[in-house]
């Protein structure tokens, strides 16, 4: 654990670095925004936090891959560790002034994440976990600091979902599955992005779910969930964060349930 330790504590001070970038160009009115071949937003702080992360590991980890949103991959052949960033993970919330989003950084050592970060700073929170060492979160607002587990809920018509647009899923041509899910379960809100991951890591949900996703947005929220004592898969029903099939998080007691009305063959 003691790598690990020391990674953690690089993620950490990442973090910190991305969060005073992010921070100090939050409602901005000269923000600069530009839109990508994808028609997705991104604007100078996404590409600042990610050039100013890689940066650091590039003097504090050398030997290391990396991976990110903005500037791609680094890729490295003699290297078994890669780091995973999204600089911004919800840049059209970041845009319209809304505070829900945040910096996830991910390592991963052997083809397993090992370390997690994701920091909402707008939000006054941050989540983090360390494989074997259990996941955790810091009230800014409280100055505290505590560990989280997933919630003990069992049956769907009890379960908070949490969903991300719903035009994706319409794109994806699922919109049916994840209104019958929706039906299925006690309440639902579009708690999207990390934001759903963390709800249910930290027990206040219980499921949620994405269909339009990438490795960066996952990768974080994938360990820190399954430390929390929870479950993540594609929407096939794959342990991986790769996002080529969606994503879906629960609580581990709802998955197979929550998959059998979602799931895509």
């Amino acid at each position: 654990m003691a790598g690990n330790d020391e990674d953690l504590a690089l993620a950490h001070e990442l973090a910190d670095l991305a969060d005073a970038i992010t921070l100090r160009r939050f409602l901005a009115s000269d923000l600069a925004v530009e839109t990508k071949p994808d028609l997705t937003p991104v604007t100078e702080a996404d590409r600042a936090v990610e050039q100013a992360v890689r940066e650091q590991l590039a003097r504090a980890r050398q030997g290391d891959a990396v991976l990110g949103e903005e500037y791609g991959s680094s890729e490295r052949e003699d290297s078994n560790r890669r780091w995973i960033i999204d600089p911004i993970d919800g840049t059209k919330n970041y845009v319209r002034g809304i505070p829900v989003w945040a910096t996830l950084l991910a390592l991963e050592q052997d083809g397993e994440l090992a370390v997690a970060v994701a920091s909402a700073p707008a939000l006054g929170r941050r989540w983090w976990a360390a494989r074997g060492a259990g996941a955790f979160v810091s009230d800014g607002f409280a100055d505290r600091e505590r560990p989280i587990r997933v919630s003990g809920v069992r049956e769907l018509a009890d379960a908070q979902l949490c969903w991300s647009g719903l035009g994706s899923w319409e794109q994806a041509g699922s919109l049916q599955a994840l209104l019958e899910l929706s039906r299925r379960s006690w309440r639902s809100r579009g708690f999207g992005d990390f934001w759903g991951y963390m709800l249910v890591a930290e027990g206040a949900a219980d499921v949620a779910c994405e269909v339009e996703v990438s490795l960066w947005d996952l990768a974080a929220p994938m360990l820190i969930l399954e430390e929390a004592g929870g479950r993540f898969s594609d929407l096939i029903g794959v342990r991986t964060a790769t996002g080529e099939y969606g994503a879906l998080a629960s609580n581990g007691l709802l998955h197979d349930a929550a998959l059998a009305i979602i799931g895509r063959s």
